[in-house]
């Protein structure tokens, strides 16, 4: 079986190394941009879609035109039309939106080399064509052969991100346990065995620093000087807020997988869930503010981020994810079967109104998603192949990919 898996470094450029990048980027973004715009104007005209290969054909009559664009690896600029064309695949499968032009400061900054590098790692270092070598730091060893590598900017430090490719063999779960598992915002996660996980709260401890710099920011000239710096921490704050919610949700879901080979979760559609409810003029919404910060604590959990590593790990371990429906996980009484709203009265108290059953709300819709992981497997075992865990793709000859 075949493991792609990603490897991310900073890296320390020095500052010709920098501003070469800086223009690589932006280059890579100017080629999206006119790809994008080009694609659009072939649909407004009637013509079909024009695959990454139709799109490279564009690149020399574009490079004529704007001649920084030589500055560049021509690899780099080739890669762009790639994501373009998986983007809009994506798209037409219904998996994403359609599409985005990028602009300057709003889009992460990066671009990727498939090929051409070179990586010592005793000497913890990388070349990459026209850049050089370029010291990173290793906090980890690189393990199989690395197919491409992307350098990106985030809140201004650089990183290197290193996909492999290794053979492994087929994983057997060392656990045999299944556990559901409810998550919630008072509570991230709590599992059907009584494990309890309290949420970090990444954004919302430092709510009130965001918004200190954000009127700071407000008072600038924008474009100055002082409104760039100002910019710059909020940008670095947010990315304190991710980083602090990334390493939380690794660790939780590594104690889940590890300890568990089957882990039932709610299919929760987080998209509609956070929608707005405003309204429209016509029909304006009802207690928007109260919805406003629902919307932003569900955010600040990083459920879908926790169910793409929970399912991850979970194929790499050999375990199995399930998703099971939501629909009165947390109004059905475990005891007597009785559904009702009354029988959740409080946040955080379970009580059936039926038979008296009292339970902590979220162990007990955890305890009822348990039960519909196994009433799923029940219906599976005659004959039915167990599917994979969601989010991975493995092909015919068993390839499970993800990024780390």
């Amino acid at each position: 079986m075949k493991r792609l898996q990603a490897f991310k470094f900073q890296i320390e450029p020095n500052g010709e190394q920098i501003r070469a990048m800086r223009q690589y980027a932006g280059n890579a973004r100017k080629i999206w941009n006119l790809a994008l715009n080009r694609q659009q104007e072939r649909h407004t005209a009637g013509e079909k879609f024009t695959n990454s290969f139709g799109m490279n054909n564009w690149l020399p009559a574009w490079k004529q035109e704007f001649s920084y664009l030589c500055d560049s690896p021509s690899q780099t600029l080739q890669q762009v039309t790639k994501d373009l064309a998986a983007a809009y695949k994506n798209f037409f499968e219904k998996r994403a939106d359609f599409p985005q032009f990028k602009k300057k400061g709003r889009s992460s900054d990066s671009f990727r080399f498939p090929q051409g590098f070179e990586i010592d790692e005793a000497n913890r270092r990388i070349r990459l064509p026209k850049l050089g070598w370029i010291r990173y730091r290793k906090s980890r060893g690189i393990l199989g052969l690395a197919k491409n590598i992307t350098v990106s900017c985030v809140a201004g430090k650089w990183y290197a991100s290193i996909q492999t490719e290794r053979e492994v063999g087929q994983p057997i779960h060392p656990s045999t346990s299944i556990v559901g598992l409810d998550a919630g915002i008072t509570l991230f996660a709590t599992l059907s065995d009584g494990t309890m996980f309290e949420p970090v709260n990444a954004l919302r401890t430092r709510a009130a620093k965001m918004a200190k710099y954000q009127r700071r920011m407000s008072r600038k000239v924008k474009f100055s000087s002082n409104w760039k710096k100002a910019k710059a921490r909020i940008t670095k704050l947010h990315q304190r807020v991710a980083h602090t919610r990334n390493d939380f949700l690794h660790k939780t879901s590594n104690i889940i997988s590890k300890n568990h080979a089957v882990v039932v979760i709610e299919d929760l559609k987080v998209t509609n869930m956070s929608k707005s409810a405003s309204g429209t003029l016509e029909a304006p919404g009802r207690r928007v503010n109260a919805k406003s910060g629902l919307n932003k604590s569900i955010l600040d959990q990083g459920w879908g981020e926790f169910r793409r590593q929970l399912e991850y790990k979970q194929a790499w371990l050999g375990g199995v994810v399930f998703a099971v429906n939501p629909r009165n996980t947390s109004r059905t009484c475990p005891a007597c079967g009785h559904i009702c709203a009354e029988n959740r009265k409080t946040q955080s108290q379970f009580e059936c109104v039926e038979c008296g059953y009292a339970e902590n709300a979220d162990l007990n819709a955890a305890i009822n998603i348990l039960r519909a992981g196994h009433a799923r497997l029940a219906c599976e075992v005659n004959g039915a192949v167990m599917p994979s865990a969601t989010g991975t793709h493995r092909s015919d000859s068993g390839m499970a990919q993800c990024h780390a």
